[in-house]
């Protein structure tokens, strides 16, 4: 008997054994497995093999089939239990005692064991209603399934000889099958990768599957085909992506401080995952940053702020909306259901118990309607994003402040006295620590002067914004004092100084108030880090020597464009930033000619972005080529040369002040030396008369003869040496008397018995501005009279 003809015998023993119960043939496996040649085997009985030969049937009592289990003796002396089952053959009548009558199979009984397993593993799997089971062909048919493989809308009831693609969308069986095939394949087994099954009946959200595979052989190695588990994982999909969701919408809507940039982030972030439209409407007062506040009637006014999904969907932002204060949509009580509200959610939003807005998603019909997970979850989503909408609320409101606090403390944006006309532009930061705390100015000196500022506070928000406040107070108050441009830097340079030593006092202050457990919020005296160092450029130009004298603390040069169409920085000695203390200052001097742009800036507009200051300062060079010269309004070039820089979100304030500067002519001039006697004022009163009279002047004529005695005779009795006089014609009249001496004059309230000290009283009285200032041969006192039309 030849087992290796019957390859599904592969390790179990046959034996023929005839109607006298002897054995006349059997297996390779039997002699194997009982140690004994076929020739020691064939003619003896099979009852001489068994430990226990009478449970064995006779040959003519088995009907049908006979399973057993009994223990043989081998050839070598072992015991072996064996799992035997016989087969009964009924011959002919005339058969002899030798005809065979039974086949007997045997196998170990553990290997028997082993094998009832696997029977049962393999039935109790194909019973099992948790996953889905599936054998596939080499061809990827279906050959068998549970009865709970794919228990869907849309699955056949019988898979039996189809495809995946007989039933499953297209793009989804091809994903399956790749997975399969490369099973097939390389025989490496696929563990849970996680695909869709959506059906060709029913193609709407499908179920998400994690799909396990591994090949299967026969004896051979001959692959015959796979088995496939289709777990179905739908809801632990969904619970996945409603987390990451919630992670990305909550990052997306607290990534802007702009209330417009926090309701487009969340609107973007909703679309497509959970939503094929998402609206979002904001109340109207939280752009303003105030805290909306509902009517009588519980109304809020919204404004639809964002919107995503497809072109034509997603409805148009500016329109306004009144709803309930709890943000739901303000529908009569007696409306009937709408059933398209199963495919939408509203969700208010709202912090502190204050309704901001809300956020409305929709899905389209071909989609699952919404269930109570995703309202749950649009819910989530909504809280956070309302705690980022508050944020920018406050921070708008912040902005703002410092914005108008700013403003309201700089020079109008254009300007003109007589030695230039000018006009700035300034452009707050986008950054989330607010506003910087640059500042310009334009200061009228006297004799037709002007002083031109412009500096740079370190840090932002409010507290750079008030710093900014006093440092321009400062600069004012000292360039009222007519002080050169670098001993102004110096006395600004004090002030800082001791700022920071208060600054220090006030963080020491705090910092044992953290040692002590007790905590303070920021005040008004208590200063960040970093708050009050700053830059500043400081230029004075005189329209009669056409001279501009400046110098710098820190800051950037400036860039003038010369009529001629050139532009370059003018040469300049930077000192140190306001603060360091303890270094000098040093002051250059430029000519400009008439129609000269003079450009003073911040650092915010040459930075660029990413680009570096040489790249900026190349490029302010550029545009500014050309502009000297021209009768263009300067507020339109200053807009041109802002227009584009820097590239990217603005990093910090810009700040640009441009002036155009203007010559007084020598003919508008008039200047006499005064020898120091008293018969001397008589002259300057005539030569003063008679310069008035050639300019058209004559209303001012008594009025200056006044002041001219009045000054020039405190010059000759106080000061001696020699004593200077000059008249000049701009947008006022100012008469200057010069002499030695570095007294200040002052003015003072004479009593009734004094003969004198009324003088300065009456030249204040009689001018428009009067004022003293230092010269390097003593000092000048100056007045200034409005002319005649003019005031």
């Amino acid at each position: 008997m030849d087992d290796r003809r019957f390859p599904f015998l592969d390790g179990v023993a046959g034996a023929l054994v005839d109607g006298g119960g002897r054995i006349v043939g059997c297996t390779a496996t039997a002699e194997e497995l009982l140690a004994l040649p076929a020739r020691v085997l064939c003619g003896r009985p099979i009852r001489d093999l068994l430990a226990e030969p009478e449970g064995w049937p006779d040959p003519d009592g088995v009907q049908g089939t006979w399973d057993g289990r009994a223990v043989v003796r081998t050839g070598d002396g072992r015991p072996v239990s064996l799992d035997l089952r016989v087969l009964s053959l009924h011959g002919a009548p005339q058969d002899g005692p030798d005809a065979i009558r039974q086949v007997v199979l045997g196998a170990p009984s553990s290997t028997a064991d082993r094998w009832k397993q696997d029977q049962a593993f393999t039935r109790e799997l194909f019973l099992q209603d948790r996953f889905g089971l599936a054998v596939f062909d080499t061809e990827l048919r279906v050959v068998r399934t549970n009865t709970h493989l794919l228990p869907y809308t849309g699955v056949p009831p019988t898979l039996s000889g189809l495809r995946l693609a007989d039933f499953l969308q297209p793009e989804d069986a091809v994903a399956v099958e790749a997975h399969l095939r490369e099973v097939l394949e390389t025989g490496r087994p696929l563990v849970l990768a996680e695909e869709f099954a959506r059906t060709v009946v029913d193609p709407r959200s499908g179920r998400m599957m994690a799909i396990s595979a591994f090949r299967l052989q026969d004896t051979d190695s001959a692959v015959i085909g796979l088995t496939v588990l289709f777990n179905d994982i739908t809801e632990q999909y969904r619970a996945r992506q409603r987390l990451a969701l919630l992670h990305r919408a909550t990052a997306a809507a607290g990534g802007s401080l702009s209330v417009t940039g926090t309701a487009e982030e969340l609107a973007g972030a909703l679309v497509p995952d959970i939503a094929d439209v998402a609206v979002v409407d904001v109340a109207a007062a939280i752009f303003t940053g105030d805290e909306p506040v509902p009517d009588r009637a519980g109304q809020l006014l919204l404004r639809r702020t964002a919107s995503a999904g497809p072109p034509g969907a997603a409805p148009a932002t500016g329109d306004t909306v009144q709803v309930r204060a709890d943000g739901m949509a303000d529908t009569a009580a007696d409306a009937a259901p709408d059933p398209a509200e199963a495919w939408t959610i509203h969700a208010p939003l709202a912090a502190r118990g204050i309704p901001l807005g809300r956020v409305t998603i929709r899905r389209d019909r071909w989609r699952d309607p919404y269930d109570e997970g995703d309202r749950l979850l649009l819910s989530e989503i909504a809280a956070r994003a309302g705690l980022s909408l508050d944020n920018a609320r406050r921070y708008t409101r912040e902005h703002r402040a410092a914005v108008g606090l700013q403003r309201s403390l700089l020079p109008p944006a254009v300007k003109t006295v007589a030695a230039v006309s000018t006009a700035s532009v300034y452009l707050p930061t986008d950054s989330a620590g607010g506003v910087g705390g640059d500042w310009f100015d334009v200061i009228p000196l006297s004799s037709a002067r002007v002083a031109l500022v412009v500096g740079d506070v370190a840090g932002h928000g409010l507290q750079a914004t008030a710093t900014m406040g006093r440092l321009r107070t400062a600069v004012r108050t000292l360039a009222d004092l007519d002080l050169e441009p670098d001993e102004l830097l110096v006395h600004l340079d004090d002030l800082v100084s001791q700022l920071l030593v208060e600054a220090d006092v006030v963080a020491d202050a705090d910092l044992d108030e953290a040692l002590s457990g007790e905590h303070h919020e920021p005040g008004p005296g208590r200063h960040e880090p970093g708050s009050l160092g700053a830059t500043c450029l400081y230029a004075v130009y005189d329209p009669v020597t056409r001279c501009c004298t400046l110098a710098s603390a820190g800051h950037p040069p400036p860039a003038v464009a010369r009529p001629d169409g050139t532009a370059e920085f003018l040469p300049l000695t930077p000192g140190p930033p306001l603060g360091v203390g303890g270094l000098p200052f040093e002051a250059s001097d430029a000519v400009l000619e008439p129609g000269s742009v003079l450009a003073l800036y911040t650092d915010g507009l040459i930075e660029r972005g990413e680009g570096d200051i040489d790249e900026g300062m190349a490029e302010l060079r550029r545009r500014l080529a050309g502009v000297g010269g021209g009768e263009r309004p300067l507020r339109e070039v200053a807009l041109q040369l802002v227009a584009g820089l820097p590239p990217t979100r603005l990093r910090d304030d810009v700040t640009l002040l441009l002036a155009r500067t203007r010559a007084v002519p020598a003919r508008d001039t008039a200047a006499w030396s005064v020898r120091p006697e008293p018969a001397a004022v008589a002259r300057v009163r005539a030569d003063a008369t008679a310069q008035l009279t050639a300019w058209g002047l004559d209303d001012l004529v008594f009025t200056t003869e006044l002041v001219l005695s009045e000054l020039v005779t405190n010059a000759i009795r106080y000061a001696g040496g020699p004593v200077g006089v000059r008249l000049i014609r701009a947008d006022t009249l100012t008469c200057e008397v010069s002499d030695g001496s570095s007294t200040q004059p002052r003015m003072r309230r004479a009593r009734l018995t004094d003969e004198g000290g009324r003088g300065l009283y009456l030249v204040a009285q009689l001018t428009s501005r009067w004022g003293s200032r230092y010269t390097a041969r003593g000092k000048t006192i100056w007045t200034e009279q409005e002319l005649p039309g003019t005031g």
